[in-house]
């Protein structure tokens, strides 16, 4: 096998696996949000175990590259792609570390009654995690246009997070005895919104991929 074929291959199985660790993230934050609707303990504490595993892949990942740059000597564009591997693979990590918090703030909320029902943070959650899509696709794709797509999503979910976060706080006042509640679903707001910030990272870095610089696309 030539030496670039080689390369590539090492490359495909890194991206491989980097697609795993974000659909089991995006599962986890998906599970999450159900788990929390659902005031569902049990599920909630199976969300928090189970996060040493895309931990792991995490891990695993980094260690291939690790290796592959000591073997190949990769210079340029192909350096660029192991490095934004690697990128990507640390903002997954965190969008993991999320569904593992909203699931903590179920556990903190736990079987007492819901002050209203949550819908609008799951309307948020799909809008987030189209962005995390349009992103990864972006990575696979090298599509910088894409890129460009998924980032400026990201001021509608900041707009649904002001607004949430705007009718919360006036519940605290109305509902004086759920201000734990009240200040969790705050929370599972806030990483929501951190769930956007990160597509954008990813969508940044795939810039840099392609083009060699660096942008901020929430300038």
């Amino acid at each position: 096998m030539n030496t670039r074929l080689h390369f590539d291959n090492n490359l495909n199985q890194l991206k491989d696996m980097l697609i795993e660790m974000a659909r089991k993230s995006e599962s986890a934050i998906k599970e999450s949000i159900k788990t929390l609707i659902n005031q569902d303990i049990e599920k909630a504490e199976e969300i928090i175990e189970n996060d040493t595993i895309i931990d792991e892949l995490e891990q695993e990942i980094n260690n291939r590259a690790i290796i592959l740059i000591a073997k190949e000597s990769p210079v340029a564009r192909d350096l660029r792609k192991i490095i934004v591997a690697l990128k990507i693979s640390s903002e997954v990590e965190r969008i993991a570390d999320n569904a593992v918090n909203i699931a903590k703030s179920t556990l903190h909320i736990g079987k007492e009654k819901l002050i209203k029902e949550i819908v609008d943070i799951p309307k948020m959650m799909d809008i987030a995690l189209e962005m995390l899509d349009d992103s990864l696709n972006a990575f696979l794709t090298e599509d910088v246009e894409l890129a460009r797509k998924c980032a400026a999503k990201d001021d509608q979910v900041d707009s649904m997070y002001g607004t949430l976060i705007k009718e919360l706080m006036g519940y605290i006042q109305k509902y004086p005895a759920q201000t734990n509640q009240i200040t969790q679903l705050a929370f599972v707001c806030r990483y929501i919104e951190r769930l956007g910030d990160y597509s954008t990272n990813i969508a940044e870095h795939v810039i840099y991929l392609v083009t060699g610089n660096l942008y901020d696309l929430n300038a």
